[in-house]
């Protein structure tokens, strides 16, 4: 799971959100130092991370792109499950949508003293860039993905993933609808699960 989607399974505390983040950013971090709502969203990020990755739906939507592309087809259907999440905002939550964003960002800028240098340069551009908003755009999903490809450190053809997942898009977003309740459920009894 991406960003958005992450913040938004997290338990329901500022610092869980920012945990929850975090979870993307802890190598290195002490994380016998982090306050315990922080540690409790890292945490549950990583279980969120392993229930995803072992899904079958997510399994399937993996096997859709080809061969060359299906390395980081994992990559691409975390940041696509934001754009599928924003889409179906009222299936998921009663919570105003653009409402929900403005609060991450807040408590993002409100909590940068637990966060290490790289978290922070990342989500001071989410805030000012409004990352989450724009995911609602198929295009811009396509321009997350090619600059993640940019930053990739050998050759790869990951540049133009957008275009399989627009070929596939009814069944990428169908697997998503099926697999995504199943994840609300598990993310909501985690750590009881």
């Amino acid at each position: 799971m991406n960003h958005l989607a992450h913040t938004f399974l997290a338990p329901d505390s500022a610092e869980a959100r920012v945990g929850s983040i975090l979870g993307d950013f802890s190598r290195g971090v002490d994380w016998s130092a982090l306050p315990a709502p922080v540690l409790e969203g890292v945490r549950h990020h990583l279980a969120v991370d392993t229930f995803t990755d072992q899904h079958p739906q997510v399994l399937a939507s993996k096997q859709l792109f080809s061969k060359q592309r299906r390395r980081f087809a994992g990559v691409a259907l975390d940041i696509l499950y934001d754009h599928f999440l924003l889409r179906h905002w009222h299936r998921y939550s009663d919570f105003e949508q653009t409402a929900f964003i403005h609060t991450v960002y807040r408590e993002l800028s409100a909590h940068e003293p637990v966060m290490p240098p790289a978290m922070i340069k990342v989500t001071r551009r989410m805030v000012e860039h409004d990352w989450f908003s724009a995911y609602l755009e198929l295009d811009n999903i396509g321009f997350a993905l090619d600059r993640v490809a940019e930053r990739i450190r050998f050759p790869n053809q990951f540049t133009g993933i957008i275009d399989e997942i627009r070929e596939n898009e009814g069944e990428l977003e169908a697997n998503f609808l099926k697999f995504f309740p199943e994840l609300q459920t598990f993310a909501r009894q985690y750590p009881d699960t």
